[in-house]
């Protein structure tokens, strides 16, 4: 079951009963990917999909891009929270490149009614996300990326071009389960390094505001300026 890093079992159970019920098909979609074994660590936790509708109401969302779609979850809990701002002209653009799992994202999608709001495109995410910039660049509200980790740099740069002047890009698993914090693991793994890579260049990006997050595995936040 995906949690965020350092909670107990106890501590994580009340944060997730103190936060509002997930629609039914949200819940189902979380609780049949943690039965997939120790994939279902790709999924984010129930914590962070509030999480995520929280943004996307803060920046008041109506066209958003993830990174890394995997079964649904998050491009779910986006995009209801989007769909409740803004009706049928919410949309979500997915990028991912697995048939079978995403098949599983759609089936979540049809179920609540979102399908035809969700533009799934499988593929390099940076082919992906270079036609997008082409055809949407400019106009996104948000981005949220979640896929392979040496490729955050280049999602990063293309998220840029993506959004407008206050718009929301956030990186999720960039504590890299406490990795990015030691030396020895950073060396021995090319994900923490590129993570630890990316924080420090975030940090230092006259581009955006920024914070640094611990909830989940990590999720860093950018808003372009």
């Amino acid at each position: 079951m995906s949690r965020s890093i350092g909670l107990d079992a106890n501590v994580t159970a009340y944060v997730r009963g103190a936060n509002r019920a997930e629609p039914p098909v949200l819940e189902r979609c979380r609780l049949e990917t943690d039965a997939m074994g120790d994939i279902a660590r790709m999924q984010i936790s129930p914590e962070q999909g509030a999480f995520l509708q929280m943004c996307a109401r803060l920046v008041s969302a109506r066209t958003a891009v993830e990174v890394g779609v995997f079964t649904g979850y998050s491009a779910l809990a986006t995009l209801l929270a989007m769909r409740d701002l803004h009706g049928p002209q919410a949309r979500l653009f997915g990028c991912d490149i697995s048939e079978p799992y995403t098949a599983k994202a759609r089936e979540y999608w049809v179920e609540a009614g979102v399908a035809d709001q969700v533009d799934l495109r499988l593929g390099d995410a940076r082919e992906t996300l270079a036609s997008l910039v082409t055809e949407i660049g400019g106009t996104v509200d948000m981005v949220f990326i979640d896929a392979d980790k040496t490729g955050y740099d280049d999602y990063y740069e293309a998220g840029l071009k993506l959004v407008r002047p206050g718009g929301l890009i956030l990186f999720d698993n960039v504590l890299w389960s406490g990795s990015v914090a030691d030396a020895a693991k950073r060396a021995a793994d090319p994900d923490a390094e590129a993570l630890a890579a990316l924080a420090a260049k975030v940090r230092g990006d006259d581009r955006v505001e920024m914070a640094f997050t611990t909830l989940g595995d990590g999720i860093l936040m950018a808003l372009k300026r």
